[in-house]
């Protein structure tokens, strides 16, 4: 078994249902603990399986509230935490500028953008721009051996670089059902597994449902479209890569 995993923290799209939290995800590989967004609700769950200590990175994809609400919280934790800690934050340019507590040391900000490539250890993390309104980040993990892509929130004209295809996980946006697509610029059940068929993903996590749509009927889509393994994400549930 891979020792890579990925936890989810959050998974909701919009805002958080009941008992839900915005998006977030902990990956764990090659020695490296890093969070990928950081939406509504994720540092309370992030602290159920790790503590703040022990993070070596924080990615976020974009400037929507539900993809990067807590940092601001992360902030306070680390301001006043009894021992200096200061967390490198990945993430495009303009997120800073939205926070309150932008100005903190305790927050090593890097900026991300399109092609770019950057080094966590020996963790490689490759970006690409997606569908999506404001500039979003997808990105493609690779680290001993395990590979995976987070698509962030995406509509269906984009177009993954072709060196990622082949990941072992997938972990994409699925909003909405095959109903409601064009709604906006998200992806449905179904695109999500059409979008996976042709990265030739080995396996389908899908994520970011619309709180008031059910699970299996996101799932389902998903599974119509894609020939490979698909399942749902939701908080505490952990996957390998």
């Amino acid at each position: 078994m891979s020792a890579a995993s990925l936890t989810v923290l959050g998974c909701d799209g919009g805002y958080p249902g009941p008992g839900g939290a915005g998006s977030g995800y902990l990956v764990r590989v090659a020695g490296m603990t890093i969070c990928l967004d950081m939406g509504p609700g994720v540092l309370a769950r992030l602290q159920l399986e790790v503590p703040l200590a022990a993070l070596d990175a924080v990615i976020i994809s974009h400037e929507h509230p539900d993809h990067r609400a807590d940092l601001d919280q992360l902030a306070v934790a680390l301001h006043f935490a009894e021992r200096p800690l200061r967390i490198p934050v990945l993430a495009p340019a303009g997120i800073r500028e939205r926070m309150y507590f932008s100005e903190w040391e305790e927050l090593r900000w890097q900026t991300v953008a399109d092609r770019g490539e950057v080094a966590l250890g020996s963790v490689e993390v490759a970006f690409s721009r997606t569908d999506h309104g404001p500039e979003t980040l997808a990105l493609h993990l690779t680290a001993g051996g395990g590979t995976m892509v987070y698509s962030a929130d995406t509509g269906p004209d984009w177009q993954p670089d072709p060196s990622w295809a082949g990941c072992e996980l997938f972990l994409c946006e699925a909003t909405w059902t095959a109903a409601q697509e064009g709604r906006a610029q998200h992806l449905s059940g179904r695109q999500a597994g059409l979008l996976a068929r042709r990265l030739g993903a080995e396996r389908l996590l899908v994520t970011h449902r619309w709180p008031t749509i059910g699970e299996a009927a996101v799932a389902e889509e998903a599974a119509a479209a894609f020939a490979g393994e698909v399942s749902s994400a939701a908080p505490q549930r952990r996957y390998s890569f």
